[in-house]
């Protein structure tokens, strides 16, 4: 019988207990500067959160780039773009889901650098993400056809800025490699040919007669290939470097250290210790010069120990300091586009190391993009 007694009493406790009651100055030694909540006390659900409403690029208002009707009224200088493609790679598939991943290694970027001072995400830029491109996963063809023309229709919006730039700039969240070779085709339209800043393990100017080609046309598209397509079609410049080469290369004639065919010059991963990071940089803008500028980072450029949620992990890299340290000092270069590829989340530590640290390169990428306002439209042919 008391046990029966018992079970209703249970079930009043927990309703005389809703509402909890804090003593007006509960271990606060100046009270002045918090008050307890009343029942009719307003409560902000609009701002304020990093995990409420959609995962964009470090919380970043979410713009449709890609649908006139949707995208007219909301101009910006600079926006990021997923491209969630990875069946061109030749190691590990997974980097469809690298868009998604760096998003979520973004969410807690925000607030001033103690390195510069300033805070990118509250500059002169109006910034947004665009979303994922719509990719079919079942054609390459016609997957990278529509990432052309995703990247054609959100590159010629009207800038926000118009005085400082006819026309936005796009950062690329990757899918594999292969994806750059659209954004290039959309900066050439507007900008000519650029020098591509190509970090990353692989030369990728592998000619496709020697990878995939051989098999077929259709297979010669691929991660390692979209440079030697890139310089066929004249998009970059013979002022283009690589940085942070280990994987074997095909020796070229002449200086091993200098793929001519394609005008890249090589930086190995192990310059660092030779020239150091001031070595480094010197030498990338001595090659680049004034002219504009594409980053493309494959986030295999670094350790595995540092990023090993990747397709074609290679052992010897840089630190994520160390290339972290390398973008940063370039600022002041006219960089019109950038991209952050090959992140494969399925690969990634529980700790996320992989996702957090691309999230920060395409944080500095963006820095470098505010940092120098590009303005008209710089076609000129070669």
């Amino acid at each position: 019988m008391s046990s029966l007694i018992l079970v209703p009493a249970l079930c009043i406790l927990p309703a005389l207990a809703r509402d909890i009651g804090f003593p007006p100055i509960a271990a606060v030694h100046n009270p002045s500067y918090q008050f307890p909540l009343g029942h009719e006390s307003t409560i902000d659900i609009a701002t304020g959160s990093q995990f409420s409403g959609l995962t964009t690029f470090a919380n970043l208002p979410y713009v449709n780039c890609f649908i006139d009707d949707d995208s007219p009224l909301n101009s910006y200088d600079i926006a990021f773009v997923g491209a969630p493609f990875d069946t061109a790679v030749t190691g590990r598939p997974g980097a469809r889901f690298g868009p998604k991943g760096i998003r979520l290694g973004s969410r807690r970027l925000g607030g001033w650098s103690i390195y510069t001072g300033e805070n990118v995400l509250a500059s002169w830029a109006k910034l947004v993400d665009c979303g994922d491109a719509p990719l079919t996963w079942l054609d390459n063809t016609v997957a990278l056809k529509q990432l052309d023309l995703a990247h054609k229709v959100a590159s010629s919006r009207r800038a926000n800025t118009t005085h400082l730039g006819q026309f936005p700039r796009i950062i690329t969240l990757g899918g594999d490699h292969t994806t750059t070779l659209s954004a290039l085709r959309s900066t050439y339209e507007k900008w000519g040919p650029v020098s591509v800043i190509h970090f990353d393990s692989h030369i990728d100017t592998w000619d496709p007669e020697v990878l995939g080609g051989g098999i077929s046309h259709y297979a010669g598209i691929n991660h390692g290939t979209f440079l030697h397509l890139a310089h066929e079609e004249g998009l970059i410049r013979n002022t283009s470097i690589h940085v942070g080469i280990r994987a074997p290369i095909v020796r070229p004639k002449g200086d091993i250290r200098n793929d001519l065919r394609c005008g890249f010059e090589i930086i190995t991963a192990r310059d660092l210790d030779r020239i150091g990071i001031s070595g480094i940089v010197d030498q990338i803008r001595a090659r680049v010069g004034e002219t504009n500028v594409y980053i493309s980072v494959d986030i295999d450029v670094l350790d595995p120990a540092f990023a090993p949620a990747t397709g074609t992990s290679e052992p010897g890299g840089f630190s994520t300091r160390e290339l972290l340290t390398i973008l940063d000092a370039l600022r002041g270069l006219p960089v019109i586009g950038a991209d952050v590829v090959e992140v494969a989340p399925v690969y990634d530590s529980v700790g996320e190391t992989t996702t957090l640290a691309a999230a920060e390169v395409a944080n500095s990428l963006l820095g470098l993009m505010v940092a120098r306002p590009v303005g008209g439209s710089g076609h000129e042919k070669e």
